[in-house]
């Protein structure tokens, strides 16, 4: 039985040796579990704000019913060094703030009292331990940010259960055994003759469940029972089951674990990855915990909230944990959505001392027997994101990931071409591409084995950092130089496929970011807020109709006042572009340059249409010339017009005798943005010959607030429950205003609280906010008045 410990805590920025009693302290604060050590502002702040070392207190009773059973203690995790206390007592200690820890206090607590259960929180980066040691690119926060429970297990009970379902293929059949490794608390049960483990399989999706069998005298040795007919775990179809294990006593259960697990095969061959037995192309994002104000300490919610960005709204079907081990709400959505999860220790290049090392295996050790379960994981990175070679180190680390976990293979995500490679799937970073080098570099180039697999880790990132803010140009570069590297790896034979940085913009050190202590390097703004760059994922899946054009159609926005290049974002058939309601061009998915893509941005080429063609001024050859002129000028200017484009004004001038006048005359009579009427473009997605999505771009003439929280009815289960809300200025058409740059007031109403500054600032016309409960369930409802004040209501 388990009992979350998450509320109830007082807090204190300086420990003081007075909680260790019950003793009151006037200036504790009282908390719940997720928490930070500070609250921090946006931007423009740095990690000292929260290096300090806190205090934890809370009053523990535990039920004198429960005198002569297990009362096991976990921290899911606490940064970034702990030391627990009970009632004044040291009982435990642990390094390292990203992986959980557990204490028995079965002989320390007094049952049916009050106890003092204390944490000396160390969130100094003065610690050795990874990640800690020299600079790092990320902040690291502090306070014990994930859950607290207490496990009360009988004295026999079943320590350890790993389930690594085998699957097999014959011809067209599949064959399925559930696999587990069973650990009792007490070796001497194992050799009981009483003692049966029997396994039962739950299907999530229809409830069904399945006796597998039961086996006696078999505890802490392999169990295996035929799974019968089963559904594979995929992206596409993330069939999970539930996997039901009880420990049988003289006829009595006294342990029952039920373990989330799901049936696939997966593999990194030299020639790229395969799951469940067919080739399989990984498009992913990096992702840091990490949000505005709070850190680390966000719930269940928002870790969820993530996952379904990243699956549904960004169409990925995979992540990269960078750089440590994220939370189990995180990898339990990405099991249940079909997201696939590379995973790695906590570092970031730095490899320090022997006991520095000693802790970096623990942490392999504990990533491996904490997450090993979670049937998403496809890697474990074993060696420290971007260090350098180190052998026997990195010798330790493959051999205890191997030994926890043979049927998984290792990486480690590196910058060094033809390093040292003791994994299996060599992973790096490769950011070759500067806007006009190829997107990636061949695998012959860089790994020392053309045998084994071979993953890009990261790209992108601090090569272009983009803010929703910058000018259109920036950002249309900076999602260019994302399809540009998808379309190179696509291309290439070998490499299993790529991780981008990053997921979200994020705080960071001063080494790093652009002076305000963000790094500019997500896809998405802090508050998950869609950049350009985004469009060209979300084009990459099918399920939702994706339609964004690169431009806001304003001719002031580019030198010289040209439109400039145009992408259409989309992953419809095809796309009608119109101009005050007269048809252009119908692009087609063949009209993208990004041959490698099913969908890759398409160049808008045309301006004109029929225009030239049907004004009956020119023979169909000159209105050729005429036309294509147009349209180039409209891109470039006259003065950077590519020498294709300065031969058909030639030969217009010497076969036609059109003078530079002529010109200018057409361009505003069959272009017409300077002075004349105002223009507005349409664009129509395609599918199956429908119409799927709209997209109108005209003149702004007025800008209203949009807020949407990411879910409106709030529940309280262990601890708080939080909604985000994004906020973003629309123009009449619904398209973002992107210099859009007012404050906002919130204000909220019932039994909710506001994360973070009650006036928050649209960023290129985006922002956002976060609420958290304070006691019950509630619903909320989001009400914009105006353009600088929103309505939080709950009721």
């Amino acid at each position: 039985m388990r009992q979350y410990i998450c509320d109830n805590w007082q807090f204190m920025p300086e420990f003081d040796e007075k909680m260790l009693t019950a003793e009151k302290i006037s200036d504790a604060k009282e908390v719940k579990i997720p928490h930070s050590v500070v609250d921090m502002p946006y931007n423009c702040f740095d990690e000292s704000i929260y290096q300090m070392v806190s205090g934890y207190r809370r009053i523990l009773n535990v039920d004198e019913k429960y005198k002569g059973k297990v009362i096991l203690l976990t921290f899911d995790a606490v940064a970034h060094h702990a030391d627990v206390y009970l009632n004044g007592e040291h009982i435990g200690a642990h390094n390292t703030g990203y992986t959980a820890f557990s204490i028995d206090i079965s002989d320390k607590v007094r049952f049916g009292e009050d106890n003092v259960l204390t944490v000396k929180a160390d969130s100094r980066e003065s610690l050795n331990t990874p990640p800690f040691g020299f600079v790092i690119d990320y902040m690291t926060y502090g306070g014990i940010y994930r859950d607290v429970y207490l496990d009360i297990r009988q004295k026999e009970y079943i320590a350890d259960i790993y389930v690594h379902p085998e699957v097999t293929f014959d011809g067209s059949l599949i064959k399925a055994a559930a696999v587990s490794d069973i650990t009792l608390s007490d070796p001497a049960v194992a050799r009981r003759d009483d003692i049966v483990i029997r396994q039962t399989l739950t299907d999530r999706k229809t409830g069904e469940n399945r006796v597998l069998g039961e086996v006696s005298a078999k505890a802490g040795n392999s169990v295996s029972f035929d799974a019968g007919d089963i559904e594979l775990w995929s992206p596409d179809e993330p069939y999970m089951y539930d996997l039901k294990t009880e420990l049988v006593l003289s006829g009595e259960v006294c342990d029952t674990v039920i373990t989330g697990t799901a049936f696939r095969r997966m593999r990194f061959n030299k020639d790229g990855f395969y799951l469940n037995g067919k080739k399989f192309w990984i498009r992913g994002l990096d992702r840091h915990q990490c949000y505005p104000y709070v850190g680390y300490a966000m719930p269940k919610s928002m870790q969820v909230m993530d996952v379904k960005v990243l699956k549904y709204e960004l169409g990925l079907n995979a992540v990269r944990t960078s750089h440590y081990p994220n939370s189990h709400y995180f990898l339990d959505a990405c099991d249940e959505m079909g997201l696939l999860v590379f995973t790695e220790i906590p570092g970031w290049q730095h490899i320090g001392n022997d006991e520095w090392k000693e802790q970096a295996v623990t942490n392999v050790r504990e990533m491996i027997l904490q997450y090993r379960n979670h049937p998403s994981i496809i890697l474990w990175g074993v060696r420290i994101n971007e260090s350098q070679d180190d052998d026997e180190f990195y010798t330790r680390t493959n051999t205890v990931a191997h030994e926890l976990d043979p049927y998984r293979q290792t990486g480690g995500v590196r910058y060094l071409k033809k390093s040292s490679l003791l994994e299996d799937v060599y992973t790096f970073n490769d950011f070759t591409h500067d806007g006009t080098a190829p997107g990636c570099q061949h695998k012959k180039d860089v790994t020392p084995d053309m045998e084994k697999g071979y993953l890009i880790s990261e790209y992108g990132g601090h090569m272009y950092p983009t803010k929703a803010y910058d000018d259109e140009e920036h950002r249309l570069e900076h999602a260019l130089r994302h399809a540009r590297v998808l379309n190179a790896v696509a291309g290439e034979e070998g490499i299993a496929g790529s991780f981008g940085w990053v997921m979200a913009d994020y705080n960071t050190h001063r080494d790093f970011g652009s002076g305000d202590r963000i790094c500019y390097h997500g896809v998405l703004d802090m508050y998950r807020n869609p950049k350009q760059a985004a469009f060209v994922y979300s084009s990459c899946q099918d399920e939702t109709p994706v339609l964004e054009v690169s431009s806001s159609m304003d001719i002031g926005e580019h030198p010289g006042g040209n439109n400039g290049k145009i992408y259409i974002y989309t992953n419809a058939e095809s796309v009608r572009m119109y101009k005050n309601g007269k048809l252009l061009k119908e692009y087609t998915r063949n009209d993208s340059e990004f041959k490698n893509l099913k969908s890759g941005p398409i160049r808008v080429d045309d301006f004109v249409g029929n225009a030239v063609h049907e004004s009956g001024l020119y023979s169909d050859k000159q209105a050729d010339l005429v036309k294509y002129g147009l349209n180039a000028n409209n891109v470039y200017g006259m003065n950077n017009l590519p020498l294709k484009a300065k031969l058909a004004f030639l030969k217009a001038t010497v076969m036609y005798h059109m003078s530079f006048s002529d010109m200018a005359d057409a361009y505003g009579k069959f272009i017409g943005d300077w002075g004349g009427e105002a223009t507005v473009y349409k664009f129509e997605a395609i599918k199956n010959g429908k119409v799927v999505k709209t997209l109108i771009k005209g003149i702004m003439e007025s800008v209203h607030l949009s807020a949407v929280a990411d879910h409106t009815l709030l529940k309280e289960d262990h601890t708080y429950d939080v909604a985000a809300i994004r906020l973003q200025a629309h123009d009449q058409n619904e398209n973002i205003v992107s210099y859009f740059q007012e404050p906002v007031e919130i204000v909220t109403e019932g039994p909710i609280e506001i994360i973070g500054p009650e006036i928050t600032v649209l960023r290129g016309g985006m922002g956002g906010t976060y609420v958290r409960t304070t006691g019950k369930d509630c619903e909320i409802e989001v009400v914009p008045e105006g353009l600088n004040k929103l309505l939080i209501r709950a009721k």
